[in-house]
């Protein structure tokens, strides 16, 4: 992979990823059903066409598509990805978002262009926020210098790379850091955008289930800054 800089990705040479490609579009396809597409394209509001395949079919689908096929490496991971990302059904996207959560692990800090490429390419939550939580929120635990491009993510324009920032900590528990955590949540406290303000919420509702009074503190201090559904959704299971 050559990284020219943040807006510039190759797709690397992969023979993983010429195998993955031809069984996922044929099996894919193959299960296309264009009453269930148009249902789904209208609920995730236009943003993107879909096939029509049911979440269960899908993974199973995509089960047979990696059986017998190696462990990635990053090149193999960045080729899969950037690929499915250029087919315009939607599945494709998931399916390299659930290949990445999967293999993770077999990725370096390098690899975070990636994930801002996918990021920001076709935005919207429902990839949005499983590559936050479980890709760019494992490459940080893995490597926690890259809580620096974290801090500059949280102040981004795009709303989706700062929404990134806000969850990546989502899954850390005990690991968390806290201080980044509050952080981040004022930084963006005044946004108007329902998805940064949701976020907000939910990042801080996720931490309450390890540290309930540090969150109600928190927000005991800080509770003016907030929009009523940050505060709604961080308190939704702890109370005031």
């Amino acid at each position: 992979m050559r990284v020219t800089g943040e807006g510039t990705l190759e797709v690397p040479r992969s023979a993983l990823a010429d195998t993955v490609l031809e069984r996922l579009t044929t099996v894919y396809a193959a299960a296309a059903d264009p009453d269930r597409a148009a249902a789904a394209r209208a609920y995730m509001k236009d943003v993107a066409p879909f096939l029509g395949i049911p979440t269960p079919e899908r993974r199973a689908l995509s089960r047979s598509v990696v059986q017998g096929t190696p462990r990635p490496d990053e090149t193999d991971c960045t080729a899969i990805a950037l690929r499915c990302w250029q087919l315009p059904e939607r599945e494709y996207h998931y399916f390299a978002v659930d290949y990445l959560r999967r293999h993770v692990g077999r990725c370096s800090s390098g690899f975070l262009p990636v994930t801002r490429r996918l990021i920001t390419t076709v935005s919207w939550w429902d990839t949005v926020d499983l590559l936050a939580a479980h890709v760019v929120g494992g490459l940080v635990a893995a490597d926690p210098t890259l809580t620096t491009v974290m801090d500059a993510w949280i102040v981004d324009d795009d709303l989706w790379v700062a929404r990134t920032a806000l969850l990546h900590q989502l899954r850390y528990k005990d690991d968390t850091d806290t201080g980044r955590l509050f952080a981040y949540c004022l930084r963006q406290s005044g946004h108007t955008e329902f998805f940064i303000r949701k976020a907000i919420g939910w990042c801080l509702r996720e931490y309450a289930k390890t540290d309930p009074d540090a969150v109600r503190d928190f927000l005991a201090r800080e509770r003016g800054r907030f929009a009523p559904l940050s505060v709604r959704e961080a308190l939704k299971n702890i109370g005031a």
